[in-house]
């Protein structure tokens, strides 16, 4: 039986440093946290923790600098399932560290990210993957020249695939930054974040998609998650999906929500399932995990 193709995810791999508080503490005093713990962190990382814990066979690609932490890191991927055969090992720079200060009294999660010198992956290191193995690629934006120069790759490889064989892009546009907005018009399926619609003036999920719409590629879906108010998608029938929110008992934990919900609709999607579905589960898998600490109760409520 052929092996089932894998998800990749290119991004960030960082160490969180989380402290969590019974109140977001004042400036310039001494406080004491309720708990602390590493956790491996970054946006495309998490996604991958979640698609394992759902059982979806994946993959990151990213960079590191060998020492102690990554050598946390590469564990955890280890632990997790998760492969990192693609991950670029950079002799110059350190491996990036986030601060997190998790409040779940008023649900807020504060980070600040000392991002490294460390260089982000090139497209030259993706030419060196075996695109074979994958039916669908995801893009955290961050290098966007590169990344739109991997994506060309991919958009090549498929050109010589039927249909049916070619592989799934999608990109998440989550920072605010004038570069990153050129890859609306690359994924097949596109993320955008509340922040980046509310930068552009829009007020809700729906008037982002419909304002966005324009710069995505025919025939894309264009996916815009909204907190606590759920997530909307449009797609080229022009029709607006809405899931509401699925908010837990008691807020704990909302760091790598976003990171859930994406990871949540690529499996949906990947799998076959339907706009709708993907984003009432990425909406069901993203709050209940903001009911407790990390990522691996995930595994226990939804691996099918």
């Amino acid at each position: 039986m052929e092996e089932e193709k894998k998800i990749l995810c290119v991004g960030l791999v960082c160490l969180d440093i989380i402290n969590v508080v019974n109140k977001y503490p004042e400036e310039d005093t001494d406080s004491r946290c309720l708990s602390q713990r590493w956790q491996r962190g970054g946006n495309a990382s998490n996604s991958c923790t979640v698609l394992s814990l759902l059982g979806a066979p994946c993959a990151f690609m990213g960079s590191l600098a060998a020492g102690p932490v990554a050598d946390f890191i590469m564990a955890d991927f280890s632990q997790h399932a998760v492969d990192v055969s693609a991950v670029v090992w950079q002799v110059q720079g350190q491996t990036p560290c986030a601060c997190c200060v998790v409040c779940p009294s008023s649900g807020s999660r504060t980070v600040v990210l000392y991002d490294t010198n460390l260089p982000d992956v090139s497209a030259d290191d993706f030419s060196k993957v075996n695109l074979s193995q994958f039916k669908w690629i995801h893009w955290e934006g961050r290098n966007a020249d590169e990344q739109v120069k991997m994506i060309q790759q991919v958009v090549n490889y498929n050109n010589t695939l039927p249909q049916q064989q070619r592989i799934t892009i999608s990109v998440e546009i989550e920072k605010t930054r004038e570069p990153l907005y050129q890859l609306f018009s690359y994924g097949d399926v596109v993320f955008v974040s509340k922040d980046v619609a509310r930068h552009f003036g829009f007020q809700t999920a729906e008037a982002a998609l419909r304002g966005f719409y324009s710069r995505v590629k025919q025939g894309a879906v264009l996916i815009c998650a909204w907190a606590e108010k759920g997530a909307d998608a449009l797609g080229p029938d022009g029709v607006i999906v809405h899931s509401d929110a699925f908010p837990p008992e008691s807020l704990v934990d909302t760091l790598g929500a976003g990171d859930t919900f994406n990871a949540a609709v690529i499996y949906t999607l990947s799998s076959d399932g339907s706009l709708q579905e993907a984003l009432t589960f990425g909406c069901k898998v993203a709050g209940r995990k903001c009911g407790f600490h990390g990522y691996d109760g995930i595994h226990d409520i939804f691996k099918k």
